[in-house]
C-alpha cells in the first residue's frame, strides 16, 4: 500500500459467514446470516465474506441478499480456482455496492497433489483464474491456501503471478494453524521484500488456531505489514478455530503503544453481536474466552476484589464498556415493570417494538414467578428462548409430563405438534431427560444420532434457569439446539425439538448440495 495516510489503518476481513459457518453444526438460517451481516456492517467492518456461492443454492441466495442490503461495508464472496466458481461468485456479489471476489487455489506440496497440478501448470491456471476474476471485478483477492507450508520461492512465484493478474488483495492463510507468531511475520516482510508490486497491493492474514496462536500469528503478520486481518466473531471457525476479531481489535486498541494501528471498528458493539453469533450457530463462548467470556471481567479473588474496590486498573486493562457492557448490574423480579425491563434490554444490546416488548414480557413474568431475581443472563436466555420459539416450526412442544424418582422406571408423556397435527405418547427412559427424547423419538422417528448433551446453569441457585445444548448427527449433517428453562427437563426437551427443525431444514437443503463436489463445501481456509 503506498499511501503513507493508510499504513496505519489495518483492514479487518470478517468471515463468520463463510469460515465460521463451516464449524460442524454451525449452520445458520438465511434470516440469521442476514442479521449477523447487518451486525458487522454497523460495528464497521471493512469486508465481509459473506460465503461461497457455488456450494450451495442456499449460499448462493444469502451472498446476493447481503451484497443488496449491506450499506458500508465490501462484500465478498468465495470461489475455487476455475471459471465455474469465479462465474457464479461475480452473480451473487455484483449486486453490492462494493464487490470482491475472493478466489484461491492450494499451493503446498500437499495440496498441489489433490488437483494433480505441476508447478507449472498451477502457474498457469492461478493467472487464467484471477484474470478472468478480474476482468469481472476491479476487487480481486487472491489465497494460495495452506502458504505457510509452501515451498518460499514457489510461493513468491505464484504471488507474482497473481499479482499482475490483477489480485488487489493476497491473502496468505496459515490453513492448518502450524506457524508460529516469528514465521507468520518473516513470511510477510519476505514477500514484501522478494514480489516484484508487493508495495502496491494490500497482504491479509489468515489464522487457524490449532495451536492457540491464531491472533499472535495475525497480530505479527500487520507488525511485518500485512494490512487486512481475516477473523471471526468468538474466533469460530474449523477445528480449533480462526482469529477472533474481537482479540485482534481490542489488542490494537489497548496495546496501541506497541502496535500503533488502527481499524474501524465500534468496539462497543462487541458484546451484543458475540452473543449473538454464539445463540445463532449453537456455539456457546467459553467462559474464560477473553474480551468476550462471561469471566473476562469477572473478579473473584479477594486481593482482586479489593483493587478493584480501590481503582479498576489494577485488574482491568480494558473497561467493560469498551466492548459493550455496563458496569451497574440492574436486578429485576417480578415487581418491575415494562420501562425497567426495556430499559434493561435495550442495555444488553436488544431493541424492541411495542408488541415485541409485550410478549418478552409476558415470558419475563412468568420466569418472574419462578425465580427471585432475574440478571442479566436470565434475560439473554429468554431472549435466546423466543428467538428459537419460531411459530412455523414443524415440530412443536405442546405439552410435557414426567415421572421420576429412586423407582423406575422413568416415564414422559409428551405431546407434539407435527406439521399442524397434535400427537401424544407416553415413553420410559433412563432418566427423566431420556424418557422425553425417547416420546419425542417415538413421535417424530428419525435416525439422528445425540452427540452432545450439556446443561448449564444461567446463574446461581436452585431456582436458576438451565440452559441445555443438544448437538445431533444424521448422515454427515450436524445440527445443533438451544434453550433455557427452569425446568431442565422442560428445556431439553425444547433443544431436542430445535435441532430436529433445523435437521429438517438441512434435510431440505441435501439435494442441491449433493450435486455439489464435495472439495466446493470446503474453503481456502
Amino acid at each position: 500500500m503506498t499511501d503513507s495516510t493508510q499504513q496505519d489503518r489495518v483492514l479487518i476481513f470478517d468471515t463468520t459467514l463463510r469460515d465460521g459457518e463451516q464449524s460442524p453444526g454451525a449452520t445458520m438460517t438465511h434470516d440469521e446470516k442476514l442479521e449477523i451481516a447487518r451486525m458487522l456492517d454497523e460495528m464497521g467492518v471493512d469486508i465481509i465474506e459473506a460465503g461461497f456461492p457455488i456450494a450451495s443454492e442456499g449460499d448462493f441466495k444469502a451472498v446476493r441478499d447481503i451484497a443488496a442490503q449491506t450499506e458500508n461495508a465490501v462484500i465478498c464472496g468465495l470461489a475455487r480456482a476455475n471459471f465455474k466458481d469465479i462465474d457464479r461468485c461475480w452473480e451473487a456479489v455484483k449486486g453490492a455496492r462494493l464487490p470482491r471476489i475472493h478466489t484461491f487455489i492450494g499451493t503446498s506440496p500437499l495440496h498441489r497433489e489433490i488437483p494433480g497440478l505441476s508447478k507449472d501448470e498451477m502457474a498457469e491456471r492461478i493467472h487464467e483464474t484471477v484474470t478472468h476474476a478480474r476482468n469481472l471485478c476491479d476487487n480481486v483477492q487472491w489465497s494460495p491456501m495452506d502458504a505457510t507450508r509452501t515451498e518460499e520461492d514457489y510461493l513468491c512465484r505464484v504471488v507474482e503471478i497473481a499479482i499482475r493478474a490483477g489480485a488487489t488483495t493476497i491473502n496468505i492463510p496459515d490453513t492448518v494453524g502450524y506457524t508460529a507468531p516469528r514465521e507468520s511475520a518473516a513470511l510477510i516482510a519476505m514477500l514484501l521484500e522478494r514480489v516484484p508490486g508487493a508495495d502496491e497491493i494490500t497482504f491479509a492474514t489468515h489464522c487457524h488456531n490449532d495451536l492457540g496462536m491464531a491472533t499472535a500469528n495475525a497480530l505479527a503478520a500487520v507488525e511485518a505489514g500485512a494490512r487486512q486481518v481475516e477473523c471471526t466473531i468468538n474466533g469460530l471457525g474449523e477445528r480449533a478455530g480462526n482469529t477472533a476479531l474481537e482479540e485482534v481489535v481490542m489488542a490494537l486498541r489497548v496495546r496501541n503503544d506497541i502496535l500503533p494501528y488502527r481499524t474501524g471498528i465500534d468496539t462497543t458493539k462487541i458484546m451484543n453481536i458475540s452473543r449473538r453469533v454464539a445463540q445463532v450457530s449453537g456455539f456457546p463462548v467459553q467462559y474464560n474466552k477473553a474480551i468476550v467470556g462471561k469471566n473476562a471481567f469477572a473478579h473473584e479473588s479477594g486481593i482482586h476484589q479489593d483493587g478493584m474496590l480501590k481503582n479498576a486498573e489494577t485488574f482491568e486493562i480494558m473497561r467493560p464498556e469498551d466492548v459493550g457492557l455496563k458496569e451497574t448490574s440492574l436486578v429485576l423480579g417480578k415487581h418491575s415493570g415494562r420501562a425497567a425491563l426495556r430499559a434493561k434490554l435495550k442495555e444488553l444490546g436488544y431493541e424492541l417494538g411495542d408488541n415485541q416488548l409485550k410478549d418478552v414480557f409476558v415470558r419475563f413474568k412468568a420466569l418472574a414467578d419462578r425465580k427471585k431475581e432475574i440478571f442479566e443472563d436470565d434475560l439473554i436466555a429468554l431472549m435466546r428462548d423466543m428467538e428459537t420459539d419460531a411459530a412455523h416450526d414443524r415440530i412443536q412442544l405442546k405439552h410435557l409430563r414426567v415421572v421420576c424418582g429412586t423407582e423406575g422406571p422413568q416415564t414422559a408423556e409428551i405431546t407434539l405438534s407435527i406439521d399442524g397435527a397434535e400427537s401424544s405418547v407416553k415413553a420410559t427412559g433412563d432418566g427423566p431427560v431420556d424418557a422425553a427424547f425417547n416420546a419425542v423419538k417415538a413421535l417424530f422417528p428419525h435416525r439422528a444420532r445425540l452427540q452432545l448433551y450439556q446443561v448449564h446453569a444461567v446463574t446461581e441457585g436452585t431456582d436458576a434457569q438451565a440452559t441445555v445444548s443438544v448437538r445431533m448427527e444424521e448422515d454427515g449433517k450436524i445440527v445443533t439446539g438451544q434453550s433455557a428453562d427452569t425446568d431442565t427437563v422442560v428445556a431439553s426437551t425444547r433443544a431436542y425439538v430445535t435441532a430436529l427443525n433445523k435437521l429438517l431444514v438441512r434435510r431440505e437443503k441435501s439435494a442441491p448440495e449433493a450435486e455439489t463436489p464435495p472439495a466446493a463445501r470446503k474453503g481456502a481456509s
